[in-house]
């Protein structure tokens, strides 16, 4: 049996180039299906990566009780101070507790080649924002000068956003600021600018932060740090982990996408199945006389099911394989904006990653499966010597 089954599905794949454009069906439209599966995704992929790797463990982000963003949050001086002092601050080397107050507010640049504005993050913050993210390097240029209207903008805006070249001047709320450096931190930060927190207050007329960013001894003291604050009556506030905000940042718009892409495969998926479908009913017809005489001399109808479906199998794997390919070339390492939840742009890079291919791979198999089934059992079916007569 086994080596019948080698010997047909040797047999088949032999036969495929004389076959070939009823083949390249098949192949071109599963690598439809699987390049645009992996695109689709590869986005995700890019905006987990950006979110996910904005955080330490060890950082707590404080906002206004109810609150469930940074753009929407509003706390005091006062708090930022009180948390300061809660048992289990992490402290720099001058014995200084890490926190850092942080303000928010929407600015408004062009994009690079269009006229019309788009909202982009510039967040203000106070020195010790800079430890509490040691990621964060600068890599053209300087550091800010407190005091002065003088921006750092992350690499993701300054690829996206006209005007933000080191040295470069903008016009934000009135007034001219200089771009004195431009940074990389590997997140989502890369997608903002920032400036010196007290200028910020007062250029946009903010009497206190946005949040406060805190960084603990130990990601285990945070039930006991977050106990202490709500236990103050003076506080009002949430606190949560800036690994688990940004989390919850990027939820909505990676479930939208997900379920876009789900959506369009499973409609491509249907259309991919149709056509192998007929591709395989077509080259049964087409290869009656065969399948008829290999009956007639011994071979049983297990062999001709597998080697249908071996074909059909493994012409959906090159078009699988085939579209993961286009997409990986085409989009992996793009960067792009999209509108993120605070209605600002979130810079991010697609990612083609290798769970990416595999389950683009399995898709194209599955496929393969269901669209080479049906053809596979009626070849097997198919009485000899009706066969013979029909070829």
């Amino acid at each position: 049996m086994l080596k019948q089954i080698v010997g047909i599905v040797l047999i088949n794949l032999r036969s495929i180039p004389q076959r070939l454009g009823l083949s390249l069906v098949i192949v071109i439209g599963i690598a439809g299906v699987v390049g645009v599966f992996t695109a689709l995704f590869a986005m995700t992929q890019g905006i987990a990566a950006a979110f996910g790797a904005a955080g330490d463990p060890r950082n707590v982000m404080i906002l206004r009780g109810g609150s469930q963003a940074e753009l929407n949050s509003s706390i005091p001086l006062e708090t930022l101070q009180i948390a300061e002092r809660v048992a289990g601050v992490r402290r720099d080397d001058t014995g200084q507790p890490l926190a850092a107050g942080e303000i928010i507010v929407i600015a408004e640049l062009p994009k690079k080649g269009q006229t019309l504005g788009a909202n982009v993050t510039l967040r203000g913050v106070t020195p010790a924002a800079f430890p509490l993210r040691p990621n964060l390097r600068i890599v053209e240029g300087r550091p800010f000068t407190p005091g002065l209207q003088e921006l750092i903008v992350g690499q993701g805006a300054a690829t996206q956003f006209e005007g933000l070249a080191v040295g470069r001047t903008v016009r934000l709320r009135g007034a001219d600021w200089t771009v004195v450096g431009r940074f990389e931190s590997g997140d989502a930060f890369e997608s903002e600018i920032w400036t010196d927190g007290a200028t910020a207050q007062t250029a946009w007329g903010r009497g206190g932060f946005s949040s406060a960013l805190v960084g603990l001894e130990s990601a285990d003291v945070l039930a006991a740090f977050e106990a202490a604050l709500k236990a103050d009556p003076r506080v009002n506030v949430e606190v949560k982990r800036q690994v688990d905000y940004f989390t919850e940042q990027t939820a909505q718009t990676s479930r939208g996408i997900t379920i876009l892409g789900t959506v369009v495969a499973f409609i491509m998926g249907l259309g991919a199945i149709f056509a192998a479908l007929n591709t395989m009913y077509a080259a049964v017809s087409a290869r009656t006389r065969e399948i008829a005489t290999l009956r007639a001399i011994g071979f049983s109808p297990l062999p001709v099911v597998v080697s249908v479906l071996a074909e059909a199998m493994l012409l959906a794997l090159a078009g699988g394989l085939g579209g993961a390919l286009l997409a990986w070339l085409f989009f992996n390492g793009l960067t792009v904006s999209t509108l993120g939840g605070g209605f600002t742009q979130l810079v991010f890079q697609f990612r083609v990653t290798g769970s990416l291919v595999f389950t683009g791979a399995i898709i194209a198999l599955a496929i393969g499966f269901v669209g080479g089934l049906f053809p596979a059992v009626r070849a097997a079916r198919l009485p000899v010597t009706t066969a013979l007569r029909a070829a």
